[in-house]
């Protein structure tokens, strides 16, 4: 009987439908689809993301159905990354200038598509007043119960809430949101970094969002992406992981700098993969490459002498790059991380699109990734 008994655990253990077990426990039908597909499709391709693709690009803002990513391979992403900062102000706009409804109606348009959703939240210090990158000290605490700007935080939260929960289908079903917040945790530039608070706090803040937003405020919909930064080992990677019942997606962020060599981003990335999904393995999460890429893209052959060989050989959900913002007038330079159309890297991105383990937005609207199996 004992033995019997063990067999079926590691059965279980195994078993697809083990792997597939999202955190909320309610999960909606259809994220919990999301959820098991993504899992069956990290086995054989990657999803390519781009953030913000639809709103704007280099010397573009707002235009329908255009996009940096189309204009070069005439497909869309198949992940399409937004940020909800400023909502916790009840602002028109996110932090990027994007007005709120037609982050809205992009959302719902992409998800009618097929495609996957992610939204980041650069969410403002509510202890100083400052930006995201205001790194007062003990901020993270100030918010938890019990802090002076606990009652503060939860209104922002409520807010914020309320937007994700505009977020709907044709049949009013909630769209599923892969979540990231508190992003990058190990870098020192947010209020929720490394060098602002302690593993324990950032833990704390964590869990109470997440109870928050999924008790309190019934969001149900919402895929959790747990996401760090320049980490060395397994033991660093998940010194602040807050616990497997509260997270889906295991992710990381890592970009290539003009001073930095191929080779030594390529290892990089490569040492971070290793890791984060050894570790999702173990804990049956996802794993995802949550924000990539090369300021300009000025290496013509990056997209397939770079990016892939650091990608290729690992199972990892989706990689995504950051914004297309163009001619940025506060750092003076151009700031984007895709191709457009006559960019020096635009021909080898399009034989990245012919890589049969990338997928863009018409080849995984055949994979019917909101339906179950």
């Amino acid at each position: 009987m004992k033995n019997t008994l063990l067999l079926f655990l590691l059965f279980a253990c195994l078993s697809p439908a083990f792997a597939q077990q999202l955190s909320d426990k309610n999960a909606t039908p259809v994220t919990k689809a999301l959820y098991k597909n993504l899992h069956q499709l990290s086995k054989n391709y990657v999803l390519f993301g781009h953030q913000d693709d639809l709103a704007y690009g280099v010397n573009w803002r707002y235009v329908a159905g255009k996009s940096d990513i189309k204009e070069v391979v005439n497909d869309y992403p198949a992940v399409y990354g937004w940020d909800i900062s400023k909502i916790e102000h009840q602002s028109t706009k996110n932090i990027d200038g994007v007005p709120f409804d037609k982050m809205r109606a992009y959302i719902k348009a992409t998800y009618q598509k097929g495609a996957v959703i992610t939204i980041s939240w650069h969410v403002d210090n509510p202890l100083s007043g400052g930006s995201s990158w205001d790194t007062t000290r003990n901020t993270v605490k100030s918010v938890l119960p019990n802090g002076e700007k606990h009652q503060l935080f939860k209104t922002w939260l409520d807010r914020a809430a309320n937007f994700l929960h505009s977020l709907k289908g044709n049949k009013g079903e909630a769209i599923p949101i892969l979540f990231r917040p508190f992003h990058e945790l190990k870098g020192n530039w947010f209020w929720w970094g490394r060098n602002t608070t302690s593993p324990e706090e950032y833990k704390a803040l964590w869990r109470f969002t997440v109870d928050y937003l999924r008790n309190t405020k019934k969001l149900n919909n919402l895929i959790l992406v747990y996401n760090s930064n320049d980490f060395n080992s397994e033991a660093d990677f998940l010194e602040s992981y807050p616990g497997n019942d509260v997270v889906d997606v295991l992710s990381f962020d890592q970009y290539q700098y003009g001073n930095e060599g191929k080779e030594n981003f390529i290892n990089t990335v490569k040492k971070q993969l290793a890791i984060t999904t050894k570790v999702a393995k173990e804990k049956n999460k996802l794993s995802a490459f949550a924000e990539t890429g090369f300021e300009a893209v000025p290496d013509a052959a990056w997209w397939t002498g770079t990016l892939w060989p650091a990608i290729k050989d690992f199972p990892i959900s989706y990689v995504m790059l950051w914004r297309n913002a163009g001619y940025d007038r506060t750092m003076k330079k151009m700031h984007y991380y895709a191709p457009y159309k006559g960019q020096v890297s635009a021909n080898d991105f399009k034989k990245f699109y012919q890589n049969k383990q990338i997928l863009f937005e018409k080849t995984l609207g055949t994979k019917y990734i909101y339906q179950t199996r």
